[in-house]
């Protein structure tokens, strides 16, 4: 009995290293990552909260942010757990530049215009290289079909 009993209890121990290991440890790390991101705001950083409202940070206090927010440069209060991302100064000028480059990197390419003689010459080109398929198609069918009468005349005798 002792000896089922301490496979049991050895199971349950690795049971909770797991759990460990697969849950509390990654949730604490990102915590951890999240709270620093919180507190490491500064004073002209550019925030989101987790309504979705954008934001510059005027003027920090220890549990709140005061932010300046659209057109008419609006000032209100939001309480720094509210903050979801930080995007500071140097990161939105490069995600500005970056937004520039792949708009630059999609834009369509104009085609080359071919001259009604160049056109002509390709189409011709095109309906004899069908022209020529359609011939050797023709001549495998027919090889085919011979083939398949020979052996029907093999089964029937």
């Amino acid at each position: 009995m002792p000896q089922g009993l301490g496979i049991n209890f050895i199971i349950l121990i690795i049971f909770f290293v797991g759990v460990y290991f697969l849950l509390i440890r990654p949730q604490k790390k990102k915590e951890k990552a999240i709270t620093a991101m919180r507190d490491g705001v500064q004073v002209g950083d550019k925030i989101i909260t987790i309504g979705g409202i954008c934001g510059q940070v005027v003027k920090t206090n220890p549990d709140s942010l005061i932010i300046m927010v659209g057109a008419d440069k609006t000032k209100f209060e939001v309480m720094r757990w509210s903050i979801s991302n930080v995007l500071t100064k140097s990161e939105a000028r490069a995600s500005k530049s970056q937004e520039k480059k792949e708009a630059k990197k999609f834009s369509p390419k104009k085609l080359k215009k071919e001259t009604p003689e160049e056109e002509s010459n390709v189409a011709n080109k095109e309906t004899k290289a069908t022209d020529m398929d359609i011939k050797q198609t023709d001549e495998k069918l027919e090889s085919e079909s011979k083939n398949d009468s020979d052996n029907l005349g093999d089964l029937q005798v």
